[in-house]
């Protein structure tokens, strides 16, 4: 883990060579006045005052510019206990949607195919900013989807198309469900409401506050989802605020929280959710999409020595900004880091950018791998050991007797293994742990014990494995 004061440096050199007339000015400025008349040091004295308001630029950009993209997560970043929501509460705010047809009829859309078209062809520059738009088309994949539409009272049909998906609802895709707006009079015409696939997906929670006060669930329900919108309508005048990941009836008009309280009694019923839709790796475009390659992960041995570790973080909120990376949107987030020695979970706030691939898998986990530096006071999202465990990239451990086990996704064991590793200083690089190798060998006892405790999947691999 970098010290700010590092990477400040760094920095500071860069800016020092991008602006390296300023320091020039400064110094022949200086020479000119000490070499100079009283009666000529007007000239080299302007020198000196120029370069220094430069010079005093570079610093004052280098820190500002630092401040701004550190990765690093300190105490400083806590946020109010306004944020002391349930683990398992998640609230994203997507770009607003541009409805597709007005007057449309909401349908299901199965994604039976997704293929990545293109990414990021015409990008020139690490960072890009595009004004107050938070949803531009260049930093959105093109996906070629096809999709299988099911109208409200029609026959389904089927509809190959490349769209541009938004980063945030990227999720929607790999979950295969996306939210259709039919044209009235033309069935085959339709548009995709992106927002609203994401909740669809799972990825964004949704629940139902009925008017006697009842919390009831209905994230993985397509079918009460949707019976929701159509009942607020696809315009935007019939839109409902979500507080958080929550609708309170009670603040609804009485006319509508009437309606949808049919769905708080529903709900609360426990009726199943519909079966997955089949055909996983037909969708699979996130081994396409920009991030960090998922691997156990290397160690240092100085951070590890004075007591840095790993622990479990979670994403609370995820804010769009008008900042874009590469490899994927800057968001204003909100996460819960997990401490190791089991006390209160810390909220952070914080911006940072998130990878393509780790979006796209937001309806599976919203759990990130937490790099704690050895004061307990800074922490970092460790991206490459995160990907891993989120399941972005496939992850195989190989026992002593050469047998093959498969733990991609498998979130929990994937972090005991990787904590392990960190406390006996044992680097990893890649996704695959041989326990054969002699560096693992001195945990390949307790290694073996987590494995034992998770179903073996090394029959069935869904990624082919080097």
């Amino acid at each position: 883990m970098q010290s700010f004061a590092r990477t400040f440096v760094g920095n500071l050199v860069l800016f020092t060579v991008l602006g390296v007339a300023g320091p020039i000015l400064l110094v022949c400025g200086a020479l000119g006045v000490t070499d100079a008349d009283e009666s000529e040091r007007g000239v080299p004295l302007a020198f000196v005052i120029v370069g220094l308001g430069f010079t005093l630029t570079i610093a004052v950009g280098a820190f500002l510019f630092t401040r701004k993209h550190y990765r690093v997560i300190t105490d400083r970043n806590r946020v109010s206990t306004a944020y002391q929501w349930d683990d398992d509460t998640f609230a994203m705010w997507t770009p607003r949607a541009r409805i597709p047809i007005q007057g449309g009829r909401l349908a299901t859309a199965e994604v039976r195919e997704a293929t990545l078209v293109s990414y990021g062809d015409d990008w020139e520059a690490t960072y890009q900013s595009y004004g107050g738009d938070l949803d531009p088309d260049e930093p959105k994949p093109r996906i070629r989807l096809r999709l299988r539409v099911h109208p409200d009272g029609g026959e389904p049909f089927e509809s190959t198309h490349t769209w541009r998906v938004p980063s945030l609802c990227l999720a929607a895709v790999t979950a295969g469900r996306l939210v259709a707006v039919v044209h009235p009079e033309i069935p085959e015409e339709f548009g995709i409401d992106w927002p609203r696939s994401a909740l669809l997906s799972g990825a964004r929670t949704c629940r139902l506050r009925g008017l006697d006060g009842r919390h009831v669930e209905l994230t993985g329900r397509p079918d009460l989802l949707l019976e929701l919108w159509r009942i607020t309508g696809t315009g935007t005048g019939g839109r409902i605020t979500m507080d958080g990941d929550t609708i309170d009836l009670r603040r609804v008009d009485p006319a509508v929280a009437t309606q949808l309280q049919s769905l708080v009694e529903r709900a609360a019923g426990g009726w199943p959710a519909p079966e997955p839709v089949p055909d996983g790796q037909a969708r699979w475009v996130v081994d396409r999409l920009p991030g960090e390659k998922g691997e156990f992960g290397g160690v240092d041995r100085r951070w590890a020595r004075h007591g840095g570790h790993l622990v479990r973080g979670r994403f609370l909120e995820l804010r769009g900004t008008t900042t874009f990376q590469y490899a994927g949107p800057v968001l204003e987030t909100v996460l819960r880091v997990f401490p190791a020695d089991g006390t209160s979970p810390i909220d952070l706030g914080k911006k940072l950018t998130v990878p393509m691939t780790y979006l796209a898998l937001l309806h599976r986990t919203k759990q990130f791998v937490v790099r704690v530096g050895p004061d307990r006071r800074s922490y970092e999202i460790d991206w490459e050991r995160t990907t891993l465990a989120a399941g972005v990239s496939p992850a195989v451990v190989i026992g002593p007797d050469g047998r093959r086990f498969d733990l991609t996704g498998r979130f929990d064991a994937l972090l005991a293994i990787m904590r392990l590793l960190v406390a006996n200083r044992v680097s990893v690089s890649g996704n695959v742990l041989d326990l054969r190798d002699r560096r693992p060998s001195a945990v390949a006892a307790q290694v073996m014990d987590v494995v034992r405790a998770c179903r073996d999947r090394s029959s069935h691999l869904d990624f082919p494995v080097p």
